[in-house]
């Protein structure tokens, strides 16, 4: 036994169970990888898959044509017709829009129509408006030549 810096060491070995249990894990870990290996390798295990499988297919199949029924008979819809009526409403919104597109389109050209139409109405009346003025102020200059009274011409109703 020696002394050094306050501690006091001895010359027996000091069993460390963190390695102790590395090397159990290693070992075990090892024998394990290659049974499975094994395992994996044979045909029996995947022909044993496939009927695990199979057997799930079936059950779920069971299960939901069972729910199916169940769900006729208390006349709940099943999710694919849920999914179905959505689809039809999903189309139907889009036709309803590409039709209110077309509607409000031929409503602004006949909107567009009415006020061109509106227009050249105004227009017309300016314009007869105005013919009467030039006329009236060409009989005033006429009848003034001959008459210094002035005439004013009669107002038109509209």
């Amino acid at each position: 036994m020696n002394y050094s810096g306050g501690r006091i060491v001895t010359n027996q070995s000091i069993i460390d169970p963190f390695a102790l249990w590395k090397t159990i894990y290693e070992q075990t870990e090892n024998n394990f990888s290659e049974a499975i290996h094994e395992t994996l390798g044979k045909e029996e295990y995947a022909e044993l898959l496939g009927q695990v499988q199979n057997g799930y297919l079936q059950y779920q199949k069971l299960i939901q044509s069972t729910t199916e029924m169940y769900l006729k008979q208390l006349n709940i819809p099943t999710r694919e017709e849920i999914s179905s009526v959505a689809s039809l409403v999903i189309n139907l919104e889009e036709k309803v829009e590409i039709l209110d597109e077309k509607i409000d389109e031929a409503t602004s050209d006949q909107k567009v129509l009415q006020e061109i139409n509106k227009l050249k109405t105004s227009f017309t009346r300016l314009d007869k408006k105005m013919s009467q003025i030039l006329q009236a102020l060409s009989d005033n200059e006429k009848s003034g030549s001959a008459s210094s009274t002035p005439t004013t011409p009669a107002p038109e109703n509209k």
